[in-house]
């Protein structure tokens, strides 16, 4: 039986020498379920997380002795490696990165700082999306690792702040803010002289066509 509503789905009469299979509850385990006869053990084929819950063995020995035994079955899926990525939208004068992870569930997603947990963040739902930020020096040298982690099984991700720190299309987000303040001073500075070179130029190429228009008039 299959869930808090003790689904029926498997049956063996042993009198009657006789198997059944109930796999069309909602479609869940159509086509998964093998029953032996021998030795009363249920496989299911291609399990996924929606066949986890509870399941009880009934067996009913005469008209009044039956004996029942409950355990619960969990699945979790293949995890995925996380994914480090830089927040270039983060005014922050330091390195601030994002691990993320997609449609997962029952994990947890963590930063380490060499074997020390420094932040983490868990779900329980099923396909769900995960980030985790983290904020680093740029001239950091210590060890830097996002882990995803199910109870059976995880996946994980090394920093290279070298190379991650470096990755933003807006160079503006790669200093802090008064850099940022003096580099547009200066860009604004270099268009100002510019433009007064050009005046300037203009100007005294008009001013030589005007004397040889004059000189040209006297002769």
């Amino acid at each position: 039986m299959f869930g808090n509503e003790n689904i029926l789905i498997a049956e063996i009469d042993v009198k009657a020498d006789r198997i059944t299979v109930y796999d069309d509850y909602l479609g869940r385990f159509r086509d998964r379920l093998k029953l032996n006869n021998q030795t009363g053990s249920l496989t299911i084929t291609n399990i996924r997380p929606e066949h986890a819950g509870h399941y009880k063995i009934k067996t009913i020995r005469g008209h009044y002795s039956f004996s029942l035994n409950a355990f619960r079955v969990s699945v979790y899926a293949r995890l995925p490696v996380p994914v480090l990525s830089r927040d270039c939208s983060s005014s922050s004068s330091s390195c601030s990165l994002v691990c993320s992870a997609v449609n997962v569930g029952h994990v947890t997603l963590s930063w380490y700082k060499g074997t020390s947990l420094l932040s983490s963040i868990s779900v329980s739902d099923l396909n769900m999306s995960l980030s985790l930020p983290l904020d680093v020096e740029y001239q950091d040298k210590n060890t830097y690792i996002c882990v995803l982690n199910n109870p059976i099984s995880n996946q994980t991700q090394h920093l290279n702040i070298s190379q991650l720190c470096h990755t933003c299309s807006d160079s503006v987000h790669w200093c802090g803010p008064t850099e940022a303040v003096i580099r547009l001073v200066l860009s604004a500075l270099v268009g100002v002289a510019t433009v007064i070179v050009l005046v300037y130029e203009i100007r005294s190429r008009r001013a030589e066509r005007d004397q040889a228009h004059i000189h040209t008039s006297e002769t």
